[in-house]
Order: C-alpha cells, then sequence, then structure tokens
C-alpha cells in the first residue's frame, strides 16, 4: 500500500486499515442523468470492511464489560493464595502428625462446639498439612453453610466459616463479584455480554490484523507476532495491540467458550446440547436395593450402624466405616462424605480433585452390609461431559495449579493492555485541524453490507440468525447495535436533507 493510504484515518482505526476506504479514497465521476446514485461494487473486500465496523462497534461498546471482567477474574485467579493468607490458621495445622484421628471423634469435638443445625457432610483433608471439614446444615444461614475446621490429628477445632458450596467467604465473594457484581442474576447479563463478544472480537481482529500483515510485510511471522517499533502514533499503537492479542488469542476463546457453559441464557441452549448429545455426566443411583418408603412416623430407623437414617441424626461411627468401604472402592485423596437422606437412600462419597490427572469417581455405600451399591466413574464421563468438566475447572484456574493461575493472569493483564491500546487508538485518530476538531476518531463508513457478495449474504443472514439463537445475548446487543445505527443513519439523512 501507499503511504498516503497508510495515514489516511479512516484506514487506521482499530488495527484494520481499510475502515472507510470508499469515504477516503478519491471522489467517484458523477453518475449519468436519469441513472441514480452509483452502487458500490459487490467484493470480498466488502467482508474486510464490515469486519472493521463490527470490529470497532464491538470494540467500543464491549469493551468496558470486558475490562471488568479481566479485572475481577484476575482477583479470582488467585483465591487459593489469598485464601491461605487470610484464612490458613483455620485451613492448615501446624504439625502434621503420623495418623489422624478416627472421624467420629473429630465430628464429635466439632458438634460439642458447634451443636447448632444438623450434620450436613464431612470432607477429608486434601494434604497432609489441612484441616478436617465438618459441614453443618443451620437454617438461619440458608443456601449457605457453617463449616468447622478439625485438625485430624488431635480432634482440635480450628475454628469455623459461613461457606456456599464448599467456597470460602473471600472466594465466594470474589467468585460472586466476576459473575455478577453482586447483582444477582440482573448482573449476570455482564458477564454473558463479556464472553459473548469475546470470541467474536478476537477472530475479528485476527482476520483483520493477517490480511493487513499478509498485504504490507510479506507474511513476515516477526511483523504479526511483534509490535513494529519503527511506527509511530497510531500506527505503533495498533501493532501494540493487535500483536498483543494475537499471543493471547487462544486463552480468550478458550475463556469465551468455557465462560459461555455456565452462563444464564447460552448456557441453556449449551445444556439443550448436552441433552440431546445424551452428554451429561452419569448420575450417582443412591437408591437402596431392596428398600421401602417409610410407610409412617418413627421408621426411620435405629440409632447406631442402620440403613437409611436421616442427615442430620446420622451416626459420626458410620463415617469411618462408609470412608473405609469407598477406600477399598478405590476412592483416594479428599472425599466428602454425605449422610443418607432418608431410609431408602445410600450414602454418598465424592471425589473432587479438580487437579490433573482430575478424580471425580462416586460411590454410593450402604453402611450397615458395608458395601458399595452404585458407582458413577470420571472413566465412564462422555467427551462433552468430560469437556466441559476440565474447561470450567481451567478457566478457573484450577486445573493445573500455580501454572494454570500464571497464564490466566497474563491473558488478562494483556486483555487489559489491548482494550487500553484500543481506546487509544481510538482517540489518537480524532481530527486536530484547526478547521476540524473532534473529541474522538470517526467511525468507519456506513453500508458496508451493499459491498458483500452475494453468496456472503445468502449463507451468512441464516448463519448469523442461528448463531443468535444459541447465544441469545450476542443476538440481542447485535440487533441493538444495528437499531442504534439504522437510527443515526437517518437522523443523519434527514439532517443533509
Amino acid at each position: 500500500m501507499s503511504s498516503t493510504r497508510e495515514h489516511t484515518p479512516q484506514n487506521d482505526l482499530g488495527g484494520a486499515g481499510v475502515a472507510a476506504a470508499g469515504a477516503a479514497g478519491p471522489a467517484s465521476p458523477p453518475p449519468a442523468a436519469g441513472t441514480g446514485p452509483a452502487q458500490p461494487a459487490r467484493s470480498w473486500e466488502g467482508v474486510r470492511a464490515l469486519l472493521v465496523r463490527l470490529h470497532f462497534y464491538a470494540g467500543v461498546f464491549v469493551a468496558p464489560f470486558l475490562l471488568v471482567a479481566a479485572l475481577t477474574g484476575l482477583a479470582y485467579t488467585f483465591t487459593p493464595q489469598l485464601d491461605q493468607l487470610v484464612y490458613g490458621d483455620r485451613l492448615r495445622v501446624e504439625e502434621p502428625g503420623d495418623e489422624p484421628r478416627p472421624l467420629a471423634e473429630q465430628i464429635a469435638a466439632a458438634r460439642a462446639t458447634h451443636p447448632e443445625g444438623t450434620l450436613a457432610s464431612v470432607i477429608t483433608p486434601p494434604g497432609p498439612q489441612d484441616t478436617t471439614r465438618v459441614v453443618l446444615s443451620v437454617p438461619e444461614l440458608g443456601d449457605k453453610q457453617r463449616t468447622v475446621f478439625v485438625n485430624p490429628y488431635t480432634a482440635e477445632v480450628k475454628g469455623e466459616l459461613t461457606t456456599s458450596w464448599g467456597s470460602t467467604p473471600l472466594t465466594t465473594w470474589l467468585d460472586d463479584l466476576h459473575r455478577n457484581l453482586h447483582f444477582g442474576e440482573t448482573g449476570r447479563l455482564y458477564s454473558e455480554v463479556a464472553a459473548s463478544w469475546l470470541w467474536v472480537l478476537v477472530t475479528g481482529g485476527l482476520v483483520l490484523w493477517l490480511g493487513r500483515a499478509r498485504g504490507q510485510r510479506a507474511r513476515s511471522a516477526r511483523g504479526v507476532l511483534l509490535p513494529d517499533r519503527s511506527a509511530r502514533r497510531v500506527r505503533r499503537t495498533r501493532s501494540r495491540h493487535a500483536a498483543t492479542g494475537v499471543w493471547i488469542a487462544l486463552g480468550l476463546l478458550f475463556l469465551s467458550a468455557t465462560g459461555l457453559t455456565w452462563s444464564h441464557y447460552a448456557g441453556d441452549r449449551f445444556g439443550q446440547l448436552l441433552d440431546a448429545a445424551e452428554g451429561h455426566a452419569p448420575e450417582l443411583d443412591t437408591a437402596l436395593p431392596g428398600a421401602q418408603a417409610p410407610t409412617g412416623e418413627g421408621h426411620q430407623g435405629h440409632a447406631g450402624h442402620s440403613a437409611g437414617q436421616a442427615t442430620g441424626s446420622a451416626d459420626p461411627a458410620d463415617f469411618d466405616t462408609v470412608l473405609a468401604v469407598a477406600r477399598n472402592a478405590g476412592l483416594g485423596g479428599m472425599v466428602e462424605l454425605t449422610p443418607p437422606a432418608d431410609a431408602t437412600t445410600a450414602w454418598t462419597v465424592a471425589q473432587d480433585d479438580d487437579r490433573w490427572p482430575v478424580h471425580y469417581d462416586q460411590v454410593a455405600v450402604d453402611a450397615v452390609k458395608g458395601e458399595v451399591t452404585s458407582e458413577s466413574r470420571w472413566a465412564d464421563y462422555p467427551v462433552l461431559a468430560k469437556l466441559s468438566k476440565l474447561g470450567v475447572q481451567g478457566h478457573k484456574g484450577l486445573l493445573f495449579g500455580i501454572v494454570n493461575q500464571i497464564v490466566l493472569a497474563v491473558i488478562a493483564l494483556g486483555l487489559v493492555l489491548v482494550i487500553g491500546w484500543g481506546y487509544r487508538m481510538w482517540w489518537q485518530r480524532r481530527p486536530t485541524r484547526e478547521n476540524r476538531t473532534a473529541p474522538l476518531g470517526k467511525a468507519p463508513a456506513r453500508g458496508t453490507w451493499r459491498r458483500l457478495p452475494l453468496p456472503v449474504l445468502v449463507l451468512g443472514v441464516p448463519a448469523v440468525a442461528a448463531l443468535c439463537w444459541a447465544l441469545p445475548v450476542l443476538g440481542i446487543t447485535l440487533l441493538g447495535f444495528l437499531v442504534i445505527d439504522v437510527t443515526a443513519g437517518l437522523v443523519r439523512r434527514a439532517r443533509a436533507s
């Protein structure tokens, strides 16, 4: 390209290069009398122009959501270390012993200190320096639980916390901040907007930058992966914006995909896909073979090692029996033991090891007979269920430990820089002439869809409609962009006439 075109303001927009070539190029000859205005020629360059316009508007309006998601996600990434810093006196023991005390003794110590509520479950220590967690269901806490931390070697109660699904108050607070900004279901829309548009911005930016590098820099890998240090002003900012985006693109696509799987609306669509493909994780059958539902009051079983005790009245000694059965069935490491809900159901023992290689086996145990009645093995999970589970743990930074956390932190910081450079480009492109000033750069030219090849229109419209069905928030916000764009065009046309 010529240097004149390189510095045309419309070409500098968003790192794309050809945002409004029609507006910046030489004037077209006037149409012949009676023929009306000339129609723009359809070509594949129209696809690029449309991508420029989409990348610009999505970047301007969605980037704030992405910035918040990046910063809150960065904070959540290091919750394991933060938990140890804030709650270390309860989560860990100073001097590990040789052998842990029986669970019954640890539960008795916890209940002596905290007799309120009912016994919901017990979580064994994940490591030799970790405490046992005795989880209590307390009515006044609602959906939360009271977790009592016990030294497994001395049965000493180290303290208690109000937990949510096993998470500490700090982790829960940061998780809610990242998910919904503490605004409940309404706040979840912010994160779904970010996840829905993130992959669009990434793929669009890659296409635009790689196409520009191919045309201007002889397909140089260095020109794609590293900023142009010889460039100045907006071109330098654009090269930093694009090169950084290339480096973190794969991670951003992963975060977008995994974030959408447990979002509200797109998550529902993903659930429908799992239903159709029979891709859900297998459920553990907790029904006791031959057990009869109670026909009246007083049929909850006797104290001691009797099957079918309700969760709140389980004998602490049964925890040791059930744990031994589960260990013999191959469940190692940290497990959660949950007493039966009624007289017809079995105990549940579930692994919860999120580090690779993960362990998510579960067994149902009859405490009276001391045998496994049913099992659910990680090896039997369908492929989609495995990918979904592993993706979520990778998104949280748990799958590969500190390495996973560092990678996520680098991606989050890279995204913050990309967003900052994107807005800086917008500001650098503002007109600065004395007779033509503006606070920000001009948007790409309208009407790019008229330049699209007909096959792209014919195939693209139904494809976009299907995509918007799969990602409802993307569809609604895209429709909002179109309404704003059309309204602005009509207003501009009315003023001109």
